[in-house]
């Protein structure tokens, strides 16, 4: 038996659970978000909790469970506080700029990259283009735009230059070593 599944999830007095069949619907105050489940798990919506049942005892109903659950308790958790990741940009140069729903990046290439804002997602960029601070409802959704980010120039080793998560630690590397007078 799963024990993340087995917890109920509590739900909060400003916030609207919706169950139909399969599809979930959250409502609070950051936004309203959806989910329709795998159909060999129950969803039960009593008073002020979610319960998550299996049909049957075989490998994916066991697998889904869990996750089930935790999807519904990151709606519930994204809805009432919201989620939000912080970007560092380091390297001479390097920076960020927001104009309308467009992030753009100059980060060492010819060009500069455009990247759309995905609806439901704030960006935030302070400290001269040098931080971002991605915010919104839908974990899934703010995570996977500050991977998006992070991926059109990762942090290279050696002089620590790129994009990187606030508080990430990047390991370096020394450079080459210079022989000295002994090598001819």
């Amino acid at each position: 038996m799963s024990r993340i599944g087995k917890k109920p999830v509590a739900v909060p007095a400003n916030v609207k659970v919706a169950v139909q069949g399969r599809r979930i619907q959250v409502e609070g105050p950051k936004g309203k978000l959806s989910l329709e489940h795998h159909p060999n798990v129950k969803v039960n919506y009593t008073g002020g909790s979610v319960l998550v049942e299996r049909v049957d005892d075989e490998k994916i109903s066991r697998s889904v469970h869990g996750l089930t659950r935790a999807l519904i308790f990151n709606m519930i958790k994204g809805v009432t506080d919201g989620y939000t990741v912080g970007l560092e940009i380091e390297g001479v140069g390097y920076k960020a700029e927001l104009s309308g729903k467009t992030v753009v990046l100059s980060v060492g290439l010819a060009n500069q990259l455009k990247l759309a804002v995905p609806e439901g997602v704030a960006v935030k960029i302070e400290g001269q283009g040098t931080r971002l601070t991605l915010s919104g409802a839908d974990k899934q959704m703010v995570g996977h735009f500050a991977a998006e980010i992070r991926r059109t120039r990762k942090p290279e080793p050696y002089k620590g230059k790129g994009i990187r998560y606030a508080g990430e630690v990047i390991k370096r590397k020394a450079g080459k070593q210079f022989a000295g007078a002994g090598a001819k």
